[in-house]
């Protein structure tokens, strides 16, 4: 069938939707929810057998609706109604939520159901709830949809002929909703607050007596103050105390600003708090918040990074280099790099780089300082000579984080994982990592290629396919996690793991000879020093547009087929 995926933003839902659509062998395109007129353009140009909208921030227009069948993605369960519906699951503590496919219909959220998924709550934020959990549940939920849509003789239900429905109808979460009271709110309630509007839109509160809104919340067991108090920092994040304990807090928004790590966002203020480090910081599992963290099992090591939505700074790449440099030395044979639950990596930070733009620095040269940590990073992990290196893809990945994780020996990935190993969409951005080594010795020069120019995400089974990665493992995190452990403690006990490592470095002394590293850097280092100083200022006004969540204009062409000169629907 073609399928028209209407969206307000090619999220990573999306790209999971339609990547599983296309393998399927649906024709798929896409239309950004800009207007009423744009979305009844793209209908009348692709002439779609089924919408599918797998995430809108407006109803759909009549004129699209009482003409064709429109599934929408609700991220709640059957009879759950309004436009916060995971906002008030989190805040509320439920135990058990789920995503619902219904048709769109005059009133919101009240069509025929088609399918629904349920799934156990985490105690986690918002977004990583969003990435887990309800993209897993909404891709079930949605090719079974699409499976009875196509069959013909599938009559969904109306919400009122449906038994047992505990879901209902809600307001949209405003602020008065998510208000804090340090001096009467506990850790656990701070915490749920806050998750419940990561990503967005955060909670609407003060640091240092400055408005601002709060992001990333992260418990602590150990240190106290008086409610409502600053108390410490950390690396990125502040610490303030609750009635019961304290909350760190990674992220804050100023008014009329972008979202920042904590400590970047307040300079001054977060550097006259007294520093709270870690002793030995390598171990892990302890409440606190830990960015990074290195644990042990027999002949494997595992490097735990944790970055906000895989944004990597200068100072986070530095310090994460030195981990690695570290790491390098304990006696092991096998090291997993482990990423974070919701990314692996996503390359350079972004939101930094604006910032200074901001601040009387030049985006410019932050841009050229991250890129070269960026490299820096990816060196350290090109030449590990002694162990056999694995990046163990948990979240997704992106643009230079793809490419830091192709540095490793092998790249294993869980099945729900997408990549986007490509830089164009960042205002044409030529992209470093060493990708022009790596990639094409992996796929050949015509598949790098083309992978660059496509700009199209992979499934991790696609992944693997291609052969950007080695391994596709199925199940949640926690499985992951296990089936990763085991697995390299069984490459860690290989007879032949000698000789592996030895054919590693002879592999590594050719190519080196045949062409060294430090000139796949300085050749691709060129082409962003015209991105980031040159005449065209794409990558410029593209990253300010990223950061500052502009609405889209039009949708990029290359995932508007219907959109491509000379096409025309079957």
């Amino acid at each position: 069938m073609r399928i028209l995926l209407l969206t307000h933003a090619f999220n990573s839902l999306t790209q999971r939707l339609g990547a599983e659509l296309s393998q399927r062998g649906h024709e798929i395109s896409i239309e950004f929810d800009i207007a009423d007129s744009v979305t009844e353009e793209a209908v009348a140009l692709f002439r779609p057998h089924l919408i599918v909208a797998p995430y809108l921030r407006r109803a759909i227009p009549e004129s699209v609706w009482s003409r064709h069948v429109c599934l929408i993605v609700h991220p709640g369960i059957p009879g759950d109604r309004g436009p916060s519906a995971l906002d008030w699951a989190i805040q509320e503590g439920v135990a058990e939520w789920g995503v619902t496919v219904l048709q769109a219909e005059a009133e919101m959220d009240a069509g025929p159901i088609w399918a629904s998924t349920k799934f156990p709550m985490r105690l986690t934020k918002k977004s990583s709830v969003y990435r887990n959990e309800v993209t897993q549940a909404a891709t079930s939920a949605v090719l079974q949809a699409v499976q009875r849509f196509e069959s013909g003789d599938f009559l969904p239900q109306a919400l009122a002929t449906l038994s047992n429905v505990h879901g209902r109808l809600r307001p949209l979460m405003k602020q008065q909703h998510r208000s804090l009271d340090w001096q009467r709110d506990d850790s656990a309630t701070v915490l749920r607050k806050i998750r419940a509007a990561d990503g967005f839109p955060g909670v609407a509160d003060s640091l240092f007596d400055q408005p601002c809104h709060l992001f990333d919340a992260w418990p602590e067991a150990t240190l106290r103050g008086t409610p409502g108090t600053l108390i410490a920092r950390r690396e990125t994040a502040v610490l303030r105390a609750t009635v019961d304990g304290a909350v760190w807090i990674g992220h804050a928004r100023q008014p009329d600003g972008i979202k920042l790590p904590a400590s970047r966002a307040f300079v001054a203020e977060a550097a006259a708090l007294p520093q709270a480090p870690l002793d030995n910081w390598w171990r892990i599992d302890r409440p606190t918040w830990q960015d990074i963290a290195y644990e042990e099992v027999g002949a494997v090591g595992f490097l735990h990074f944790e970055f906000y939505n895989g944004a990597m700074s200068s100072a986070q790449c530095l310090r994460l280099q030195a981990a690695l440099a570290w790491a390098r030395q304990r006696p092991v044979r096998v090291l997993v790099l482990m990423g974070g639950t919701d990314f692996w990596s996503n390359g350079i930070h972004l939101n930094v780089i604006e910032a200074a733009s901001l601040s009387g620095d030049s985006a410019a040269d932050e841009s050229w300082r991250n890129i070269n940590a960026m490299n820096d990073l990816t060196l350290e992990l090109l030449t590990t000579e002694n162990q056999i290196t694995v990046a163990a893809l948990a979240g997704n990945t992106g643009a230079g984080g793809c490419f830091l994780a192709r540095a490793a020996d092998q790249v294993w990935a869980r099945e729900a994982v997408m990549l986007n190993p490509h830089y164009k969409n960042m205002g044409n951005l030529y992209g470093s990592e060493y990708w022009t080594y790596s990639l094409p010795r992996r796929l050949g020069g015509d598949a790098a290629r083309a992978i660059m120019r496509d700009r199209q995400p992979l499934t991790a089974q696609r992944a693997l396919e291609i052969g950007f990665s080695d391994v596709c493992m199925v199940g949640d995190v926690p499985a992951f996690h296990r089936a990763v452990a085991q697995r390299a403690a069984q490459l860690a006990q290989q007879a032949d793991w000698s000789d592996r490592i030895n054919a590693k470095r002879e592999a590594r002394a050719r190519d080196e000879a045949a062409k060294p590293l430090a000139v796949y850097r300085a050749e691709e280092l060129a082409q962003m020093h015209r991105n980031f100083y040159g005449f065209d200022p794409s990558y410029h006004v593209a990253r300010h547009h990223f950061v500052r969540k502009s609405p889209a204009s039009w949708t990029p062409r290359h995932l508007a087929h219907h959109r491509e000169l000379g096409w025309v629907a079957p």
